[in-house]
Parts: C-alpha cells; sequence; structure tokens
C-alpha cells in the first residue's frame, strides 16, 4: 500500500445516538478508483462523513499514510488532501460561477489558485461562459461540474464523490465519467458512492458492498459483476429492515 493511501481503520461511527457503523475498513490507493455500494441507509454517507473530518469517529482511525485524520476537523482533513463532492450537487447558490471557484481556492496562495480555477475550466470549458452567471440558474448537470471542479482546485490527493448520478440525464454521467477516469489516470484517488452500480462498476477496479453499517464485500469489481446476488441481498436486507 502506498505511503499516501487513504485508510479507514475498524471505524465504529455514532449519529443521533445510534451505532451507524460497526468496525468499519476501508483502503484506496493513489490513482484508484474504488466504488462504495449499498442501499440508502447502509451507512455510506455516514463513512464519507467520517472520513472528511464531519464526524468523529467513537473508535478506530482514519490515515493517510501515517498522518492520522480522525479528529481533526473538516477544514483540516482537506488542506491534508481529502476532498468531498457532497450528495446533490451543492453549490453557493448566490454567487457567480466564478465566486464559487474563487471560495474553493481560499486555502490556496492567490496565483496558486488562479492556475487551478484555469486548470478547472479546461477540465470543465462549458463553465467558461456562465463564469458570470450566478449558480442557483445553472442546470444539475452544471452544479454538479461546479462542485467537482470546487473539489479539484483544492488539489486533493483523494477524491470522495458522493452520489455521482444523483438527478442528472445520462448524457452528462457519461462526460463526468471521463473526468473521473483522467482525475484519477493524474494519480488522486477516487472513492464513488454511487446507487447506480452499472456505472460505478465501469469506472471502478476494486469495490465494497455495505449492509446495515457493515462491509460485506470487498474485492475486484469484476467479482462483484459476476456474483450480483451480493448487491441484491445488501438492498434486499436493508428494504426489509426499512
Amino acid at each position: 500500500m502506498s505511503a499516501l493511501s487513504l485508510q479507514v481503520e475498524e471505524a465504529v461511527v455514532e449519529r443521533g445516538g445510534r451505532e451507524v457503523l460497526h468496525g468499519v475498513s476501508l483502503s484506496l490507493a493513489p490513482g484508484e478508483t474504488v466504488a462504495l455500494l449499498g442501499a440508502n441507509g447502509a451507512g455510506k454517507s455516514s463513512l464519507i462523513m467520517t472520513i472528511a473530518g464531519a464526524i468523529a469517529p467513537r473508535s478506530g482511525a482514519v490515515r493517510l499514510g501515517e498522518r492520522v485524520l480522525s479528529g481533526l476537523p473538516a477544514y483540516a482533513v482537506r488542506r491534508q488532501g481529502v476532498a468531498v463532492v457532497s450528495e446533490g450537487h451543492p453549490v453557493l447558490t448566490d454567487l457567480t460561477v466564478l465566486d464559487n471557484l474563487r471560495a474553493a481556492g481560499l486555502m490556496l496562495p492567490r496565483k496558486d489558485a488562479e492556475a487551478e480555477i484555469v486548470a478547472a475550466l479546461d477540465i470543465f470549458p462549458e463553465l467558461r461562459e456562465r463564469l458570470h452567471t450566478r449558480a442557483q440558474y445553472l442546470s444539475g448537470g452544471q452544479k454538479q461540474m461546479v462542485n467537482i471542479a470546487q473539489a479539484l482546485i483544492a488539489r486533493p490527493r483523494h477524491l470522495l464523490i458522493d452520489e455521482l448520478s444523483f438527478g442528472l440525464a445520462p448524457a452528462i454521467l457519461v462526460r463526468l465519467a471521463e473526468v473521473l477516469r483522467a482525475v484519477a489516470a493524474r494519480g488522486v484517488g477516487v472513492l464513488l458512492v454511487e446507487q447506480f452500480t452499472t456505472l460505478a462498476l465501469s469506472l471502478a477496479s476494486r469495490a465494497y458492498v455495505m449492509e446495515r453499517g457493515q462491509i460485506v464485500f470487498s474485492g475486484a469489481s469484476v467479482e462483484l459483476q459476476a456474483r450480483p446476488e451480493i448487491l441484491h441481498g445488501a438492498y434486499l436486507a436493508t428494504a426489509i429492515q426499512e
């Protein structure tokens, strides 16, 4: 495992007085794309929030190489190189696209931030003509592009994406999949939480499946594709529980 790998080690997490993660372990290497699958309520978003520093685990740890991230506030985790693309493509709706991108670069020196904004616009040239448009007037696909661009401006070593496909048209998903492949090719680890399992497994070399706050499968994506009963069982179990 690389010195810059992201690792979750036996994380136990409580939310609202209830244990929602029960000793979860996960790893993500630089340049690797990993899918995190499971039904709504399985614990995927809680795991993402724990990695990102929004929730502190009761026990266990999150590490980037030898550096312990668990216990750090979210902004400090982001500075260490772990960026999140949150579910629902949230943006600062009253600000223009350009100001949204500038806000993402506030932690960088000005010249570096400007260079990263230019690089993000090279990735998403669709946003150039909307730079001075308030984000509230963007389409869902354009908001997701802004959301991903904001994360990339932070110069992440690892990118956590919660529900990439939420509310988006298939053509936009094809476009965003191309971007994620390019990001991984640059050496950024990508953890993809996704309900659209076909998309996730087409991008990921490995996959984890969560059920009721636990990992019930960890292995190659091709193995999971060959064993659909694992996914079916995880989704059915959650539906019965709810």
